[in-house]
C-alpha cells in the first residue's frame, strides 16, 4: 500500500521589523487554511517564521535581543496557530529563535518544530551549522550576525516515527552540509522537513550573480535528498525584508533529485504536492544501499577533523 502524504509548503513573503507576532501568525493560520482547502496532512513553514530575519541586524541591547526570542511554545502568540491545526487535523512544523532553560542556565537557539495533527510537540531540532560572524563586520554590505545571538544547537540531527514514515528536520546553512543529510540518511530518513531564510545577495561578494545563488540553493536541497533516497522539503522567506531582498526558491524534492514543486512568487505561497514515501525505497535500496556501498574505514577525517589540513 503506497504511504502518500499530501504536504503544503507554506512559504511566507518578507516580515518587517515592525511586525507583530500577530502578523506573522495571522499568515500562517491563513496559509494553513489554504492547505486544508487543499487537502494537505502536512504544512512546512519556514526558518524563523515569527519574525524578521533580525541577524541582520546589529543589536546591543540584551532586552531587544530577547524580545526576537520565544520563551515557551506554544505561547499566547502561537496558540490560535496550533488551535488551528488541531482543528484541522494538520500536522506542521516551523523555526523560531528559542530561548531555553538548560540545567539553570538560559540558552538562545535557532529551533524549528514538528507537530502532530493533534496539536502535540513531537519534536524539536537546533540549528548545528551556524553561518555569518559574531561581531559587527563593517567590510559586509549587510551583517550576519547568527553566531552572536545563537548558540550552536545540542540536539543532533535526530528523526522521528510518524504519520508511518521517518522524518527528520534541518534549518537553512545545514542544507549545504552534507553531513546533515547523511546523518539522518542512516538513520532511514523519508521526508527532510527545511526551513530557510537567504539573503538574494552575497554580503561579502557583490558581484555574486543572483542566478548562482539560486543554483547553489538547488543543488544542496536535490543532491541531498538524491544521495539519501529522502523528499527534502525546503521552504523559504522571500521577498524584501526591511530593505533586504531574500531569496525564496521554496521547493519539494523528490528522493530522485528532482524538483516537483516550487514557488512561483516573492510573497505568501503554497505548493503542493503528493509525497510517496515508498518512492524512497528504489534509491535506499540500490546505488544508497548504505550497507553495502558505504566504507566508513576510510571516512575517519570527516568525523575526527574540522579544518583543512593541507599535505607538507
Amino acid at each position: 500500500m503506497p504511504r502518500v502524504i499530501r504536504v503544503g509548503g507554506a512559504q511566507m513573503g518578507p516580515l518587517q521589523k515592525s511586525d507583530s507576532r500577530k502578523v506573522a501568525v495571522d499568515r500562517m493560520i491563513g496559509l494553513l487554511d489554504q492547505a486544508r482547502a487543499r487537502g494537505c496532512r502536512l504544512v512546512v513553514f519556514p526558518e524563523l517564521a515569527l519574525t524578521t530575519f533580525f541577524p541582520r541586524w546589529n543589536m546591543d541591547d540584551k532586552r531587544e535581543v530577547d524580545g526576537c526570542f520565544e520563551t515557551q511554545m506554544p505561547n499566547a502568540a502561537t496558540k490560535p496557530l496550533f488551535d488551528r491545526a488541531k482543528e484541522y487535523g494538520i500536522a506542521f512544523a516551523f523555526g523560531y529563535a528559542e530561548i531555553a532553560e538548560e540545567n539553570g542556565e538560559r540558552h538562545h537557539y535557532n529551533a524549528s518544530i514538528l507537530v502532530d495533527e493533534a496539536g502535540n510537540i513531537i519534536g524539536k531540532y537546533r540549528k548545528t551549522h551556524l553561518p555569518g560572524h559574531s561581531e559587527f563586520d563593517p567590510g559586509r554590505s549587510f551583517q550576519h550576525l547568527e553566531k552572536k545571538y545563537f548558540e550552536v544547537g545540542n540536539t543532533g540531527f535526530r528523526v522521528w516515527r510518524f504519520m508511518d514514515g521517518i522524518f527528520g528536520m534541518c534549518i537553512c546553512n545545514d542544507r549545504r552540509w552534507p553531513e546533515t543529510y547523511r546523518v539522518m540518511g542512516l538513520q532511514g530518513v523519508e521526508m527532510v522537513l527545511l526551513g530557510f531564510n537567504t539573503p538574494s545577495a552575497n554580503s561579502q561578494r557583490a558581484d555574486e550573480p543572483r542566478e548562482l545563488r539560486d543554483f547553489h540553493n538547488d543543488l544542496c536541497v536535490q543532491a541531498g535528498a538524491y544521495q539519501n533516497g529522502t523528499w527534502v522539503v525546503a521552504i523559504a522567506k522571500a521577498g524584501v525584508e526591511d530593505g533586504h531582498e531574500l531569496l525564496g526558491g521554496s521547493a519539494i524534492v523528490h528522493p530522485s533529485g528532482q524538483i516537483i514543486a516550487r514557488t512561483q512568487t516573492s510573497g505568501d505561497e503554497l505548493i503542493v504536492a503528493d509525497c510517496d514515501l515508498d518512492d524512497c525505497n528504489f534509491y535506499k535500496e540500490t546505488i544508497f544501499d548504505f550497507a553495502r556501498h558505504r566504507r566508513p574505514e576510510h571516512y575517519g577525517l570527516i568525523t575526527g577533523q574540522t579544518g583543512v589540513v593541507r599535505p607538507d
